[in-house]
């Protein structure tokens, strides 16, 4: 006898899972139309890598829906637990390829991530997810995560908040993508990403770029992202904080009430 939460969670999953579908659908579409335009025309769109980045934990057939859905909810709003954003705006930059390894997968790296909602610490998995440890080195030497908004947060079945994204639209990227890395991690049961863990975001197979996910509760999810990192006991504070003030539409899946912003982040080898 399957019980209402195990259907409500089966429910979301599933809801999660034709998101993900229509985003693929989207990219397709815009790809092929891309491609007649560039024949059309005889030049090279430039800008078209932006159409492969990452932001899987988003859904983008959302984007008037959401307004609805706002208008209808009228969710009351909690107050925002988190502070100003420090000066500045996020880079616009973006590479041709994946960058060259420069960690050393056998040492012990973390990433800091400093919000105006608390400082978030994660222990990174070098040497299970080297390239993706790799890549998150080199952004944010670059300082690609500073300013900018974390744009999603999910309540009802699966349960994250998600950053990367300097356009804050669920779209944007570095410009590059890489392979997925660790889906066997042993912390993966029974197809829970457990509380703690962070992952990338994709839109499918070996697409990850910038975008990521803080897991704050239990989430059940296909082994599709890769986890290469766990958040720490105060940074577990944090997003349980963010998690809280709820998200902007009262469906469970939309901008988190909170302010939440990566003024400065980090990654540093112990």
């Amino acid at each position: 006898m399957v019980s209402q939460e195990q259907r409500r969670r089966q429910l979301a999953r599933e809801k999660f899972l034709r998101q993900q579908q229509r985003r693929t659908d989207a990219r397709r579409r815009s790809r092929t139309r891309n491609a007649v335009i560039a024949s059309a025309l005889g030049v090279v769109l430039i800008g078209s890598l932006a159409l492969y980045t990452t932001g899987v934990l988003k859904d983008d057939g959302k984007t008037n829906a959401g307004a609805e859905v706002t208008e209808s909810a009228s969710p009351s709003k909690a107050p925002d637990p988190c502070d100003k954003p420090a000066a500045g705006k996020a880079t616009t930059e973006t590479w041709k390829k994946e960058p060259a390894m420069t960690i050393d997968k056998s040492a012990d790296y973390t990433m800091s991530l400093a919000t105006t909602c608390g400082d978030i610490d994660v222990a990174l998995k070098a040497s299970a997810a080297p390239h993706t440890v790799n890549s998150f080195n080199f952004l944010a030497g670059k300082g690609y995560f500073d300013h900018t908004k974390c744009h999603r947060l999910t309540t009802n079945g699966i349960y994250v908040l998600q950053c990367g994204d300097p356009t804050a639209s669920g779209s944007g990227g570095p410009g590059y993508q890489f392979e997925d890395e660790n889906l066997k991690d042993k912390s993966l049961k029974g197809n829970v990403y457990p509380a703690g863990t962070v992952a990338m975001a994709n839109s499918g197979p070996n697409t990850n770029g910038s975008q990521f996910f803080l897991v704050y509760q239990d989430s059940q999810l296909p082994p599709s992202y890769t986890p290469f990192g766990t958040v720490s006991e105060s940074g577990m504070a944090v997003l349980k904080k963010i998690a809280d003030a709820g998200e902007s539409t009262g469906a469970g899946d939309g901008a988190p009430n909170a302010t939440v912003v990566v003024n400065k982040a980090t990654v540093a080898k112990s």
